[in-house]
């Protein structure tokens, strides 16, 4: 079974993992095809060679780099009329050129094909957008959703193929035999991700300035929120408790999960947006940290009984928890261990590649 994956996301050197999880499957044959970089509001993220054992890694030019919405291959035919894999795998939203374009050329050559999704609002594209996903959901063989809502959004689009739930990829289950050494006087907060009002930043600073005792809150990230939220740490006189740090390569992330003791994510549901996944948290929780999370989106189902959420928007009720995990050191370790456990059952890539493998075989065996 030859299967192509599609995949700008696979820059990411972590993510790789799964593809090298999928090769350990003998009757697969993998090949994935990714840009040389990708660029968006966080800068330029170059293609990362951390995981690329078992499987051929093919980089191939990109044009509109940055546009998520018009970028596409120009050589992309041409290697399918090379490799011609059974299915091409596209790992991409519905509505996308680079997804139309890759579905046609996959056609062409007879593979089947699957594409991904995220999207969890019901959402009106104009044209020649909404032309593009209607003919995608029209002709696509298969569908990954990244979540529950986005099944909905399919059918309320009236996708009415085959569809299964699985996370775009998972996490890799490090030994955590030998914990970190943590300063046990300094309870040391963490958020990671994009620094934009979406993710609520703006809520957590608000509810750390309201602790008590000896804490220190570490930022890791990048985006147009920075000076404001900068200019708040002043404003609520915690800036030397506060500190900012650019974004990390993915490969350089497991040292900043050992530096912190909670993992937080505060996200703010908007009209366009609102959590579909939250990668931060399965990696936090595979490295058996507590995390505290709101309500947003996709976040409870990610998280379940495994960390604390709270209502998004509510300072008081984010701030009771931190304080909660602050003053109780066995409650925190015990959502630690709940977490990591729950990664291990659900959201390790070994996990998410064996769910994906069954979809390639569901498709193959038709």
């Amino acid at each position: 079974m030859r299967v192509l994956i599609l995949s700008k996301a696979l820059v990411v050197g972590q993510y790789q993992t799964k593809l090298t999880e999928l090769a350990k499957f003998s009757d697969l044959e993998l090949i994935a095809v990714v840009p040389p970089f990708w660029r968006d509001e966080r800068g330029t993220m170059p293609l990362e060679r951390a995981h690329a054992q078992g499987y051929e890694l093919i980089v191939a030019p990109i044009l509109l780099n940055g546009q998520f919405h018009l970028h596409f291959y120009p050589t992309f035919g041409k290697i399918l009329a090379r490799v011609r894999p059974q299915i091409v795998h596209i790992d991409e939203e519905p509505y996308n050129l680079a997804t139309w374009l890759a579905l046609r050329a996959a056609r062409h050559i007879h593979a089947r094909t699957i594409f991904f999704t995220w999207q969890n609002l019901l959402r009106r594209y104009p044209i020649p957008f909404s032309w593009l996903e209607a003919d995608v959901l029209r002709r696509a063989d298969f569908a990954i959703a990244g979540n529950q809502e986005a099944v909905q959004v399919l059918r309320a689009k009236n996708y009415r193929g085959r569809v299964r739930v699985i996370p775009q990829f998972g996490t890799d289950a490090p030994d955590i035999s030998t914990p970190p050494h943590r300063d046990p006087n300094l309870f040391r907060i963490g958020y990671a991700g994009r620094l934009v009002p979406e993710k609520g930043i703006d809520l957590l600073l608000r509810a750390v300035a309201g602790l008590t005792g000896s804490w220190e809150l570490r930022i890791v990230g990048s985006g147009p929120d920075l000076a404001r939220l900068q200019s708040l740490t002043r404003e609520l006189a915690i800036a030397t408790r506060v500190r900012f740090d650019p974004p990390r390569p993915s490969i350089e992330m497991p040292a900043w999960y050992a530096q912190v003791d909670v993992v937080i994510q505060p996200s703010l549901t908007r009209a366009n947006w609102k959590e579909q996944f939250n990668r931060v948290l399965i990696e936090a929780m595979a490295r058996a940290l507590p995390v505290i999370a709101s309500d947003s989106g996709e976040m409870p189902n990610v998280v379940g009984d495994a960390g604390l959420i709270f209502a998004e928007g509510d300072v008081n009720a984010l701030r009771a928890q931190i304080a909660a995990l602050q003053n109780d050191p066995a409650r925190a370790a015990d959502l630690a261990q709940r977490g990591r456990a729950r990664v291990l059952a659900h959201f390790t890539q070994a996990r998410i590649a064996a769910e994906t493998y069954a979809v390639y075989r569901e498709i193959i065996s038709d």
